[in-house]
């Protein structure tokens, strides 16, 4: 009988520490479980926006810039390590957001294509010109903000 009873408690605290140690693991494996993921899939605003760009680069500039940045010969002018997109901020805002007509210098070379007005939103326009001035060697540190272009008038 004394055997019993010993059993039986040894049996229910045993089945007691389990309890208290499965849920503890459990608890922990969830909280770390939970918590890994968010920090894996944080992004900085400035990495959206160029994710968000390089979308908007494939769709409407990839055609005439080409996949690298390099343009397209004497016709379109690269966008890789453009002095003209590094140095004349505003103005690229504004050719990509209204178009351009007439000639510009890009590197010390004259191009004067038409490049027509895309239709973009200032958000799109602020998305690609994230993604091409953080794109090949282009490398900027300021961030080009939806309201940045919004300030870009015609």
């Amino acid at each position: 009988m004394i055997v019993s009873k010993i059993s039986v408690t040894l049996a229910v605290i045993a089945s007691t520490a389990f309890t208290l140690v499965s849920s503890s693991l459990s608890s922990t494996v969830a909280t770390n479980y939970t918590t890994l993921p968010t920090k894996i899939n944080q992004q900085t605003d400035l990495q959206k926006s160029i994710a968000n760009g390089k979308e908007v680069y494939a769709d409407f500039c990839m055609q005439c810039h080409k996949a690298t940045g390099n343009g397209s010969g004497g016709s379109y002018p690269p966008l890789d390590g453009s002095d003209w997109l590094k140095n004349k901020r505003t103005e690229s805002i504004h050719a990509v957001k209204y178009g351009i007509k007439g000639a510009i210098v890009v590197n010390g070379k004259k191009f004067s294509s038409m490049m027509p007005p895309m239709g973009l939103s200032d958000e799109e326009v602020a998305d690609v010109m994230n993604y091409i001035m953080n794109s090949w060697s282009n490398k900027q540190a300021k961030m080009v903000t939806v309201a940045e272009v919004a300030s870009v008038k015609k």
